[in-house]
């Protein structure tokens, strides 16, 4: 159920959700989409190793918390000089 919402998600908000060529109807073009994001979640489970807590844990502080800081100043800096 949640590979399938997700993938519903993906293809609705980054996608165009059920638009598509005008010969298919768009519910059917929508779940040709979410069938395609369905099957790349399912090939990347099934071919990636899965990484151990303490890894994860290291992504986050290591790499994840300084990237976001790192966009709030941006961002900040973007807005304060009026650009």
């Amino acid at each position: 159920v949640g590979v399938t919402l997700i993938s519903a998600l993906i293809v609705t908000l980054f996608f165009g959700g059920w638009l598509g060529p005008d010969f298919l109807p768009p519910a059917v073009w929508f779940l040709i989409k979410m069938f395609i994001f369905i099957l790349i979640f399912v090939l990347l489970r099934a071919s990636l190793p899965r990484p151990r807590y303490d890894q994860l844990m290291g992504y986050g502080w290591k790499i994840l918390l300084p990237l976001s800081l790192a966009n709030i100043l941006v961002t900040g800096a973007i807005l304060l000089s009026g650009s």
